[in-house]
């Protein structure tokens, strides 16, 4: 007979077929709990299940915080579903545990508990809200919200959450793969546009900018494998177009190098040391893969090529007819270097007789290590083309060492622009001699 006391809703409020059902449901499931041994769910853990699964149930954060302060009213911490649970808070009092929430917003709150099927109102004579107590002290009869049927429905909130935990981790591992794609994709085609490969790169950056707009947080899992399974397309052409530019030689280069990341802990001081300039450069090499970043980075670095071609920036000719090499100062011997750098006749196209032949080898090898066009012209300026063509054989020779062979030809140029860098010490150290 209690559970159908104070049914209907008080005033100009009528009883919806909803919230019958929701009273016939709630019944039903009290009754097969006193046949039960279920175990009686704690509040917050429940309540925090149905904020996971608030989706499910078509319920506002909002209205999350109107239920919890529901749920503060009842004292004790877990709920017995098996009789009714009514908390009788004033309005006043309501509105000061929804931290300030209006009358108005609370009612709209309220009906969205009730039509999701998670309280109920039971309301008396003159719809406020209080307890009739017996002589004895207990409360005869209260009038306010029930709450049981919240508890009598924590195996469905539980499973609503635990697939919304399942959605929530899927949706963040395409995320995931989403930005992986996007920053390998982007330098992929950095790499070939910055070395000249052929290939239709710009196409390819066209396609990369249609795929590279705002990853939402609340774009559906479907729409993001669908931007994910593209991107993965992209990616698979993008590589094949960058491998198959690759020569022989520069396949048995590229594994040569693998074979050599062999960490070293006899590190040379005089090789690893550089100045906070080049340390300050080597950071500010870093890739911005913002969206933006990346559309700009492929603007810049179609610039680069244009001027590129205008001044000249490549290497010299390796006939007769082209340019000299710039010697400057060369305080080594050929025959030093090679000791020193055994590396560089294993990428040498017809090996290495003279300093042309080291300056050709140092072009091919630079691209494989990383080191950008700017970096490699600037460190030629600076240092010499030989100087520089030794330096990169040095890097070479410890690449297993250096974590950004580009980064770390930019600090030692920095170096070379201001008079305090030569090969010599390097060499030396490398050969472990005294005197070269």
């Amino acid at each position: 007979m209690t559970d159908r006391f104070a049914t209907t809703p008080f005033g100009g409020r009528s009883l919806s077929h909803a919230m019958f059902a929701v009273q016939e449901k709630t019944a039903r499931a009290r009754e097969k709990l006193a046949y039960s041994d279920s175990n009686h769910p704690e509040k917050w853990a429940l309540l925090r299940s149905l904020t996971e699964a608030r989706a499910a149930f078509f319920l506002s954060d909002r209205t999350i915080a109107v239920l919890e302060a529901l749920l503060s009213f009842y004292p004790d911490t877990l709920l017995d579903g098996s009789a009714p649970l009514i908390v009788f808070p004033s309005n006043a009092e309501l509105s000061m545990r929804t931290r300030g929430m209006s009358p108005a917003t609370i009612r709209r709150h309220l009906a969205s508990l009730v039509e999701a099927g998670l309280i109920i109102r039971r309301d008396s004579p003159n719809g406020k809200r209080y307890a009739r107590r017996g002589e004895t002290g207990e409360i005869d009869h209260a009038f306010g919200f029930d709450l049981s049927p919240l508890a009598l429905m924590a195996d469905e909130i539980e499973a609503h959450a635990v697939d919304a935990r399942n959605l929530a981790r899927a949706i963040h591992r395409v995320r995931s793969e989403i930005t992986i794609h996007l920053r390998d994709i982007s330098k992929t085609i950095d790499a070939g546009l910055s070395e000249e490969r052929p290939g239709d790169w710009e196409t390819y950056a066209e396609e990369l900018a249609a795929l590279s707009g705002r990853v939402s947080r609340h774009l559906p899992l479907e729409t993001l494998r669908r931007r994910c399974d593209a991107l993965a397309s992209l990616r698979v052409k993008v590589e094949k177009a960058y491998l198959e530019s690759l020569s022989d030689v520069e396949m048995r280069a590229s594994d040569s190098i693998f074979e050599h990341h062999i960490q070293n802990s006899n590190l040379d001081h005089q090789f690893e040391r550089a100045s906070e300039k080049g340390q300050k450069q080597m950071v500010e090499q870093k890739t911005d893969n913002s969206e933006p970043g990346r559309a700009l980075a492929l603007s810049k670095m179609l610039k680069h090529l244009e001027k590129a071609r205008r001044t000249g920036m490549h290497r010299s000719a390796p006939d007769g007819d082209g340019p000299k090499l710039e010697m400057k100062s060369v305080p080594i011997s050929l025959e030093a270097v090679l000791s020193a750098c055994p590396q560089m006749r294993d990428y040498a196209r017809d090996g290495i007789e003279d300093w042309r032949d080291l300056a050709q080898t140092a072009g091919l090898v630079r691209s494989m290590l990383g080191v950008s066009p700017d970096a490699w012209q600037r460190a030629r300026e600076a240092m010499g083309e030989i100087n520089a063509s030794i330096t990169i054989a040095a890097i070479l020779e410890r690449v297993g060492e250096i974590r950004s062979p580009g980064g770390y030809l930019r600090a030692l140029t920095d170096r070379a622009e201001i008079g305090q860098y030569s090969v010599l010490p390097v060499i030396k150290a490398l050969r472990g001699e005294a005197r070269v």
